[in-house]
């Protein structure tokens, strides 16, 4: 679908800059680290009332930051696009926001005030200039995202409950490709114990289960569980996966210790059911525990789920089409460098969902930044994707 030159120029008109601006630092101006998030979603509902938007506080599990769902309806025939962002940042000290030389800095600049702000004035423009023909615009804002504080289940409920568009776009850090696959992620904690108290090894302690074997004994058999699914592969996405990148214990070489602890990752490609997976996790544990006479308490946490993007869906050819209208070119397939909320759409919404936003820096460090330049182009290209995606 070509886009008519006459209207990205309307767009681009549509599109203010220093109200973009002015809405990412009022954002990221409240510190809103996971699980804290109530404070930013309170300001993000305000702007949007003041604005003129129809505006919802979905409760989705979490009554400490209720969701924002703001809708923008052409009140005709046609699709429901939705711009969905977190706004919780991970748990960092706090750098308040401040532009200089057209950048954009601070605390979720980059991951994904900055981002969610351009999605924003994409609804804003769009409504402004009645550049749609039909359907609508869905924008949801939530907490929980970022792990390992937060579980992603407030984005869960949103979809439960029905907030939920026809397409999804999430204005993460990831602009130099169409993500189409990507791996579900598991985190696991693995706490090895036995009664009593660390002992000599000569006084008693050799004579105790053994904590450290036991441990060794996961890591080997997690490696054996590697090496059954690493089969399963995706050429863009990559393999599924067991890794342990932690195992920890003891205090000195000849004591006996009463813990030890394991960590690593599970990794899977869609058509891997979650179920499975947690069943083959607690055999493997189960039975450590069993043979070494160790207590082993084994938490497997869900992160997010596989997903493979339907490129013959309407989003795909709308969000090229924005893409290229804007740069010059669409965009390469590739896989999604992380998990996100767009794992979840796909997988628990059934609906297309992609991952695209500025090519912003400094994510889950202190120096996040966005160029200005990239937020303005997030905006124009949201907009038009609503536009070519919307109608009837």
């Amino acid at each position: 679908m070509l886009l008519n030159p006459e209207l990205v120029q309307r767009v681009r008109d549509a599109v203010q800059r220093d109200r973009l601006i002015d809405t990412a630092i009022r954002l990221i101006e409240v510190p809103s680290p996971t699980r804290s998030g109530g404070a930013v979603a309170d300001r993000l509902a305000h702007m949007l009332i003041a604005d003129g938007f129809a505006v919802e506080r979905p409760v989705c599990g979490w009554p400490q930051a209720p969701a924002v769902a703001a809708r923008y309806s052409t009140g005709r025939p046609g699709k429901t696009l939705q711009f969905n962002g977190h706004l919780d940042t991970v748990h960092l000290p706090f750098v308040p926001p401040r532009v200089e030389n057209g950048v954009l800095f601070g605390s979720g600049a980059s991951d994904m005030k900055g981002g969610l702000a351009a999605a924003y004035e994409a609804m804003r423009a769009v409504r402004d200039a009645g550049l749609l023909s039909g359907g609508g615009i869905l924008l949801t804002g939530h907490d929980l995202h970022e792990s390992p504080w937060g579980d992603g289940t407030q984005v869960d409920r949103l979809i439960e409950a029905g907030y939920l568009g026809d397409g999804v776009l999430l204005p993460e850090y990831v602009s130099d490709r169409l993500p189409v696959a990507g791996r579900g992620l598991a985190i696991m904690e693995i706490t090895i114990s036995r009664p009593g108290v660390p002992q000599h090894e000569v006084l008693g302690g050799m004579e105790q289960p053994n904590v450290i074997a036991a441990g060794a004994d996961i890591v080997r058999r997690c490696g054996e569980w590697d090496r059954q699914v690493r089969h399963k592969s995706h050429p863009l996405a990559g393999r599924e996966s067991v890794f342990i990148g932690q195992a920890v214990g003891g205090e000195i070489y000849n004591q006996s210790p009463v813990e030890y602890r394991v960590s690593g990752t599970r990794r899977w490609l869609a058509g891997t059911p979650f179920t499975e997976i947690e069943g083959e996790f607690k055999a493997l544990v189960g039975e450590v525990a069993h043979e070494t006479g160790t207590t082993i308490n084994g938490k497997l946490n869900f992160v997010r789920d596989g997903f493979e993007l339907d490129l013959s869906h309407p989003l795909v050819a709308a969000f090229q089409s924005a893409h290229a209208a804007v740069t010059g070119q669409t965009l390469p397939h590739g896989p999604k460098p992380f998990v996100d909320d767009g794992n979840t759409f796909i997988a628990r919404g059934g609906v297309p969902a992609i991952t695209h936003g500025p090519n912003a820096t400094g994510a889950h460090t202190l120096h996040e930044a966005a160029s200005i330049d990239e937020l303005v182009r997030v905006a124009v290209v949201y907009a038009l994707t609503a536009i070519g995606f919307c109608r009837a």
